[in-house]
């Protein structure tokens, strides 16, 4: 059972209104690499995962993912003023970007390299963007993804301790 604040983990305030901007961070909402895909990965994962503690840490960081989710449709709807899950080039998002096999071993590595296509993907988002109200939301979206890749390679070693 999740409680939710109604507040997001980082303040977004942006002030000028900017269509080209949310153009590139709209795949971080529904794009193939983006937080919604990265949410229901990791929530869908962990029904396959027999170690609790790393069913856990899945549920726990897909439950981030989510209120990533709604930091980066706040930032998209500040820029514009519709959100739409889908990736830049506007492909629609779909449910191929979960990405789970069932294989403990093979869900966590795919889980790891999530981590580092979205961290990849902000990098790109703040090497084009320049506009402090909406780089430092992303910043702090990027430095999530280094903890999220870092706690799943943790989980990684739980489970193949497990399996050994």
């Amino acid at each position: 059972m999740w409680s939710y604040e109604k507040r997001l983990q980082f303040p977004v305030n942006i002030k000028e209104p900017n269509a080209k901007l949310a153009q590139v961070i709209i795949s971080q909402y529904g794009g193939p690499d983006g937080e919604m895909g990265a949410s229901m990965r990791y929530l869908s994962q962990r029904y396959s995962m027999p170690f609790k503690e790393v069913a856990g840490l899945l549920t726990d960081i897909g439950t981030e993912e989510l209120g990533h989710l709604e930091m980066v449709a706040t930032i998209v709807h500040q820029l514009t003023i519709g959100v739409w899950p889908q990736a830049a080039g506007g492909v629609p998002f779909n449910a191929c970007e979960f990405q789970v096999k069932g294989d403990i071993i093979t869900d966590l590595h795919e889980s790891m390299a999530a981590e580092q296509k979205a961290r990849s993907t902000y990098d790109n988002i703040l090497r084009l963007i320049k506009d402090p109200d909406v780089c430092e939301p992303i910043k702090f979206l990027r430095a999530r993804e280094i903890v999220h890749y870092q706690r799943f390679g943790e989980a990684l070693r739980i489970a193949q301790d497990h399996l050994n």
